[in-house]
């Protein structure tokens, strides 16, 4: 995993890395590394493949561990958020282009973090 992070006064700098699962089932970032001002909107997006069970976003911010956002049912789109969610998140699937989005409305400087998308594939499944 190599991934860059700077932090810049009233930008916010978004960069991905991936958990890889088994060899049919694997989620990967459409995107490297995002910047953007402060106060827009922004979507982040992976693009999976085979037959996931749920979707992962977590976000992990300097020095910290990674911290659980939200998750998505692929069969049945069922959502399951953070203990204490972020009203500015949003989760979205799109099953014909194998993606998954996550949303981030009215982004802040402390939204700069180090974001992960994930999968997780039943044990009967492997």
């Amino acid at each position: 995993r190599l991934c860059s992070l700077l932090l810049l006064k009233n930008f916010v700098i978004l960069c991905f890395c991936v958990f890889v699962g088994e060899a049919a089932d694997t989620i990967y970032p459409d995107q490297s590394s995002i910047s953007i001002s402060e106060g827009r909107s922004i979507t982040l997006s992976c693009t999976y493949t085979g037959s996931p069970w749920d979707l992962h976003w977590y976000q992990q911010k300097p020095g910290s561990r990674p911290e659980f956002l939200v998750l998505i049912n692929e069969a049945s789109g069922t959502n399951v958020t953070a203990q204490q969610p972020d009203p500015r998140l949003s989760i979205r699937l799109q099953k014909n282009n194998m993606k998954v989005y996550l949303e981030i409305s009215s982004t802040a400087v402390s939204d700069s973090a180090l974001y992960y998308c994930a999968l997780h594939v039943p044990s009967e499944q492997l």
